[in-house]
């Protein structure tokens, strides 16, 4: 039947009959306008243009597929789930028309190897079958209109790929997403408090900010702490999706974050432990001179000397807890009693 009908329909070319018959398998009915469908099928990276010059892509039917996808899924899980408040509606809406979903319906239902693109400029493209999958709906409802459209989600979608109460009762995390990306990318988030008031019913509300390396993401209000800090984090890994500007300011300020780390700051100011241990020294014996008897002094003699003056100093620094601190009878140990001792004199202060 469906040979005869493409052969009625008389498409020119091999490759025009082998996708209508491609997305009859896919949509579930025939086009009637194919350049449409060829057009949603079309990636910006083909660069291809009409008679009039102007760029041919699937992007115009992604913007509108959006749009009536947000409807007819909107419109079904309202008569799905008569009893459900907004905020439920909402969540299940968001969870079927959201990117991975798509992506992963466009890969199921084969409509990934239909797309035309330049393979060198879209390998890094993970949302292009979601794009393509909107830009059909797009040209469904040019094609034959909403109800189609209805059609299309309820029968083809929701019944024989997406299981429609599973999804809606699977609750995403948001904030779990958001800060397994921040980890990864070794991001400095946090979620500041920006309003706590009360609705007119004497209800709490709170409103949450996410904060990004110091940039504000966005806001989420909720009647809890969890509830706005969930939105706050939806709505800015969408931000992050979406706005390649977004994303470059988070990046900017975790480099600059990162190069103030890595130099030295507060740090006192005071003389190197070289400099403190031979101000300590009498210049003379630094000469190996003996201050008393004006005789040169052999290294076994300063040895001893050394270890004298080592003792009084013991002594006289007491007022430090050095006791965790094992003293030996060299010169090395002692300057680490010393870096001990400025240690604690600095802690204390």
């Amino acid at each position: 039947m469906l040979n005869n009908l493409i052969d009625r329909i008389k498409l020119p070319f091999r490759k025009e009959k082998e996708l209508f018959s491609a997305l009859y398998d896919i949509i579930g009915f025939y086009p009637r306008n194919i350049e449409l469908y060829k057009t949603a099928l079309m990636h910006k990276s083909m660069r291809s243009r009409n008679e009039k010059g102007r760029p041919m892509n699937n992007e115009r039917l992604e913007f509108l597929g959006d749009a009536v996808l947000d409807s007819v899924v909107g419109h079904i899980v309202y008569n799905h789930f008569a009893r459900k408040r907004e905020g439920f509606l909402t969540n299940t809406r968001s969870k079927i028309v959201q990117r991975d979903t798509l992506n992963r319906l466009a890969e199921e239902m084969g409509i990934n190897r239909l797309i035309k693109s330049s393979h060198t400029n879209t390998s890094h493209n993970n949302y292009m079958g979601g794009n393509a999958f909107e830009a059909l709906v797009g040209a469904i409802y040019l094609d034959r209109g909403y109800d189609a459209c209805m059609r299309f989600m309820e029968k083809r979608i929701l019944t024989q790929l997406i299981n429609i109460d599973k999804v809606a009762y699977k609750e995403v995390n948001f904030k779990s997403k958001l800060i397994e990306w921040s980890q990864k990318n070794k991001v400095k988030l946090e979620f500041k408090l920006v309003t706590g008031n009360k609705d007119k019913d004497g209800n709490p509300t709170f409103c949450y900010k996410a904060v990004l390396e110091g940039v504000d993401g966005d806001m989420g209000k909720g009647y809890s702490k969890k509830e706005s800090q969930q939105q706050a984090s939806k709505l800015t890994l969408n931000r992050l999706r979406k706005q390649p500007l977004f994303i470059d300011s988070v990046f900017a300020a975790k480099s600059e974050r990162t190069k103030m780390e890595e130099m030295p700051v507060g740090v006192p100011e005071h003389e190197t432990k070289p400099d403190f241990i031979i101000s300590n020294r009498n210049t003379e014996t630094e000469n190996n001179v003996d201050t008393a008897s004006g005789k040169l002094t052999t290294p076994h003699d300063e040895t001893r000397q050394h270890a004298a003056k080592r003792k009084e100093r013991r002594e006289e620094e007491k007022e430090f807890d050095l006791s965790d601190v094992s003293i030996k009878d060299t010169d090395d140990d002692y300057e680490k009693i010393i870096a001990a001792a400025e240690a604690a004199a600095f802690a204390e202060n």
